[in-house]
């Protein structure tokens, strides 16, 4: 690629509008996942921390083996460990 862009130029207008969009789109679709992923390591770390913290050995496994892209996360972070809490 040169300084001006010229191939870039070239490859848009032989690829055509409906090209690029896809190609943008599949850009903005490869960040969504990758953020999705990331986000979702983060809350499964957080909620694992949280249940062997807590003792609780069935969240833990639970926590470990179930992928829900964060929800069941969300809901033993916010939710379930409350409980374990005041129980105690």
């Amino acid at each position: 690629m040169n300084i001006f862009g010229t191939e870039l130029l070239n490859n848009i207008s032989r690829i055509g509008a409906p090209g690029v969009l896809i190609s943008i789109f599949g850009a903005f679709a490869s960040l969504a996942f990758v953020l999705l992923i990331v986000g979702s390591l983060v809350l499964k770390g957080i909620a694992l921390w949280k249940a062997a913290r807590a003792g609780s050995k069935p969240w833990f496994i639970a926590l470990l083996f179930i992928n829900t892209l964060g929800i069941l996360e969300l809901l033993y972070i916010f939710v379930f460990s409350k409980r374990i809490k005041t129980e105690e």
